[in-house]
């Protein structure tokens, strides 16, 4: 399956998620772009990315020398003159790095952001969003909106754990998201899933093993096995199983059920029993 993740969804998240600016910060009139002076501009105090790759920067300054910046960034005006950058600072920080003296950007007025928020806030809310529908929106709050998740979680009314949780979906590998899209998986299979992000190989099979049919409760029994240092992988995979050659012995001597479940350390048997005359039989041929 390693060799897939170049296909599934495309590019992964860059095919989800701008990753500079959403659409709806645009305006389709182009004659609303201006060109506006670099050193009028201020970047974001709020704005939840601190770290930009020095690299990265580099190449894109390059590229913008030779072909200009290719899609304007988005400035609300303030009160002295200048302008707050809302969404774009990645182009706003390379263009000063290749010398331009303006950038092209979009102007819009604090109403007009705070609308688009408002709208973005109602859409996370709907209840016929799928996970990564939630997980996009969120994602768009945080990083153009500049918008913290704890922020996004008082707005939406949910605990901050979860809305931290709905974003870590986005780090899934494609095929996880489309499989959690499509509905193949549920949320908790992908929850198991992103808990091997840091074993991409053991990631791959517990994704084939939830496509093909396992549980949810399977799924976490496996993260439980390779996170507890189990490596092989027939070992991995006969752990999630409730059933063990001993297992089936014991339960045809008890004559009942009896299953094993495994934890991080050591783990359970479980012995089924329907009603306390047949708990009494049980006891007794134990005994």
């Amino acid at each position: 399956m390693a060799s897939k993740q170049k296909h599934g969804l495309g590019s992964g998240l860059s095919s989800l998620i701008p990753q500079e600016i959403d659409k709806n910060l645009l305006t389709e009139t182009l004659e609303k772009i201006q060109k506006i002076a670099i050193t009028n501009i201020e970047p974001s105090k709020d704005q939840p990315r601190r770290h930009f790759d020095e690299t990265g920067l580099k190449e894109l300054a390059e590229s913008i020398k030779s072909h200009g910046v290719l899609q304007p960034i988005v400035v609300s005006p303030k009160a002295d003159g200048k302008y707050q950058l809302v969404a774009g600072e990645r182009r706003w920080r390379a263009a000063k790095i290749a010398g331009k003296n303006t950038i092209p950007a979009i102007v819009r007025t604090l109403k007009e952001l705070e609308k688009l928020e408002v709208a973005m806030i109602e859409n996370v809310q709907r209840v016929d969003l799928s996970p990564i529908e939630q997980a996009l929106s969120i994602e768009r709050l945080h990083q153009q909106f500049s918008m913290t998740y704890e922020t996004i979680s008082k707005k939406l009314g949910k605990a901050l754990s979860t809305v931290n949780n709905i974003a870590r979906l986005l780090q899934l590998p494609p095929e996880a998201i489309e499989a959690l899209n499509t509905k193949i998986i549920t949320e908790g299979h992908a929850r198991a899933v992103l808990a091997l992000k840091e074993f991409p190989e053991f990631q791959n099979i517990l994704l084939k093993n939830c496509i093909g049919g396992w549980s949810v409760r399977q799924a976490e029994r496996y993260v439980t096995s390779v996170k507890s240092g189990i490596r092989d992988k027939s070992e991995v995979k006969a752990r999630v199983s409730l059933n063990t050659p001993e297992t089936k012995a014991l339960g045809k001597r008890l004559g009942t059920k009896v299953h094993i479940r495994r934890t991080a350390k050591g783990g359970r048997l479980e012995i089924s029993f329907n009603n306390d005359d047949q708990l009494k039989e049980i006891l007794d041929r134990i005994n």
